[in-house]
């Protein structure tokens, strides 16, 4: 076991962290279930059932239009709602109402080769390779494999053990996992984990956020070249994979933490994945501002609704407010020794509120501008990479520099800390996202 230090990056401390210890309650029944497509990026849906079907869990909802091999299963059975569509018929959200009773489900044959069971059971889409942060392509051989176990972003709440049937669930998957990659299967755990599944290399990540990120144990451990593929996955979806060899059916319950400063009792919840955001939150928010639900972490996650779902890759919902104070007194520049600060720039920063739970809102404090070289990407960024130079590669959208650079090596989650704490107030994510969407049309 491999014990990396680092230290760039920054802990965001935000108040209604969930205290250790927490039990977990079952959320109220969901009326309707969501599966976004957008959560599965890469891929282009081609439905195969329509609105009026009934589904059980398991069954396949739509398959990708360039690989038909890679498939999105339902959570629940149910009957198909509403496929629920955007611009150019684009599709937004399969919406399906819940069954009374939820004792059928798709049995697998765990004896097939491992491959087709994760494309068949619709698991395949929970994966990430590099290069691009896109669903695996099935045609690739990767060659690692990276999980990681914890996560280190805001607010995040991360497992410390595993119970027996866990500890063979996750021995079974990587054993599977192994089959697939001519190299080893890594696992990213944090010291405060006592994990440890036989058939991986185990790396130990000491320091600050984004230290849990499947980008930064990679570059840290063996990073990224042209021409090589490595996938990463979740220790959900390895916990997920293990429970379906070892039962042969799915595993689509989740326990989400939902945390922030307008949550009026930070708790963990069990519900299932897709759910409604209103079933798994119950009205548990605070008042006296407008509250901003955001699917995952406050620095990387997606901005939900009310009446939306939780999204797949999430085991987070965070609540922040929208605008505490609009009418604060000269805005973002007033110089309160309250205000926070990345950088010491206010006062606040001798009285250590940089390491305090803090209650930060969805305003932007400030307007965009050109990259300023304060080397600000670089101190948030734990990886061998120019990340300045390379975000202005991506906007001038010239390859040779971003092959230099690393491009093959990042996802937009890595930029999300520099986004944060940017002079230049870019958005640093989709900039990433747009170039390795475009890189990926003109190499393959």
């Amino acid at each position: 076991m491999a014990i990396i230090k680092l230290k760039k990056g920054f802990d965001l401390r935000l108040e209604g962290q969930i205290s250790d210890g927490t039990e977990p309650v079952v959320a109220a029944p969901s009326s309707t279930i969501g599966i976004v497509p957008d959560d599965f990026e890469g891929i282009v849906p081609r439905m195969d059932v329509r609105v009026g079907d009934s589904v059980i869990a398991g069954q396949v909802l739509y398959h990708d239009k360039n690989h038909e091999t890679i498939k999105v299963t339902s959570p629940v059975c149910g009957t198909i709602k509403e496929v629920r569509r955007g611009e150019r018929r684009k599709i937004l959200a399969v919406v399906i109402e819940p069954a009374n009773k939820q004792d059928d489900a798709v049995t697998y044959d765990v004896k097939r080769p491992i491959k087709e069971l994760l494309l068949e059971s619709g698991l395949w889409v929970m994966m990430r390779q590099r290069p691009y942060d896109v669903v695996p392509n099935p045609e690739a051989t990767p060659r690692d494999i990276f999980v990681t176990a914890f996560d280190s972003a805001p607010l995040a709440v991360n497992r410390t053990s595993f119970s027996a049937g866990e500890q063979q669930a996750a021995e079974a998957a990587v054993k599977a996992l192994s089959t697939l990659t001519t190299g080893k299967v890594y696992i990213g755990i944090s010291p405060a984990q006592d994990i440890n599944i036989s058939g991986a290399e185990i790396n130990t990540f000491v320091g600050p956020h984004p230290a849990g990120n499947a980008g930064v144990q990679i570059a840290n451990v063996k990073p990224v070249n042209k021409g090589e593929t490595v996938w990463t996955l979740s220790l959900d979806t390895l916990l997920r994979i293990g429970a379906l060899l070892t039962t042969d059916r799915m595993d689509y319950n989740v326990t989400v933490a939902v945390a922030g400063p307008m949550v009026a009792e930070p708790m963990l919840v069990k519900s299932v994945i897709g759910a409604s955001i209103d079933s798994v939150l119950a009205g548990n928010i605070k008042g006296g501002a407008e509250p901003r639900l955001i699917a995952g972490n406050v620095l990387s996650g997606v901005k939900v609704e009310l009446d939306g779902y939780l999204r797949a890759p999430y085991t987070l919902l965070s609540v922040i407010a929208e605008n505490n104070d609009p009418d604060e007194f000269m805005g973002w520049a007033a110089l309160s020794p309250k205000r926070f600060s990345i950088y010491r720039l206010f006062t606040s920063w001798l009285a250590g509120l940089r390491s305090k739970p803090t209650n930060l809102d969805a305003r932007i404090k400030g307007g965009e501008r050109a990259i300023v070289r304060l080397d600000e990407y670089d101190d948030m960024l734990p990886m061998d990479i120019y990340a300045e130079f390379l975000i202005k590669a991506i906007i001038a959208r010239n390859i040779e520099k971003m092959e230099e650079l690393g491009i093959y090596e990042v996802a937009p989650e890595d930029f999300a800390l520099a986004e944060f704490a940017d002079t230049s107030k870019l958005e640093l994510q989709r900039i990433v996202r747009d170039g390795l969407n475009w890189l990926r049309g003109e190499m393959e």
